[in-house]
């Protein structure tokens, strides 16, 4: 399927006015464009963050930079961004992570795991999907 917003690059949000982002810090390293779990925090710092596993439950957005160990990375937490895709992924459906950090169609019995609802419908692979994420 042909990319239908061609100017945004993974990880970017189509309305940036109208997403919530928070800083946080790397705990590994994050690539742009990857769904990021709550890793740790401690008290007077900024949540620190990973890659999201395989449906995690404690998913907190979308990386919007890559960062290394120990850097501060704008992370999406609410509003469409653009995602990469594991497997094919219809619009309207519920979304949640796959192992990679990018998302895939929601599994049976996974329903406190969904990150996002599907707003196109995009291929396996490709970068062109779009996804509200914090919308069930």
């Amino acid at each position: 399927m042909a990319d239908l917003y061609p100017g945004l690059a993974l990880g970017d949000a189509l309305n940036p006015r109208d997403c919530q982002m928070i800083p946080c810090k790397c705990e590994s390293a994050v690539t742009k464009g990857q769904l990021v779990i709550f890793h740790t925090h401690t008290a007077g710092e900024i949540p620190s963050v990973a890659t999201a596993g395989a449906l995690g439950t404690n998913v907190l957005g979308i990386a919007m930079k890559s960062g290394g160990i120990g850097d501060i990375i704008p992370v999406g937490r609410r509003g469409i961004f653009k995602v990469k895709g594991s497997g094919a992924i219809t619009g309207g459906v519920l979304v949640v992570a796959d192992v990679t950090g990018q998302v895939q169609t929601i599994a049976a019995n996974t329903f406190e795991k969904v990150v996002g609802r599907a707003i196109q419908t995009f291929g396996a692979g490709e970068n062109d999907g779009l996804v509200d994420l914090g919308y069930p």
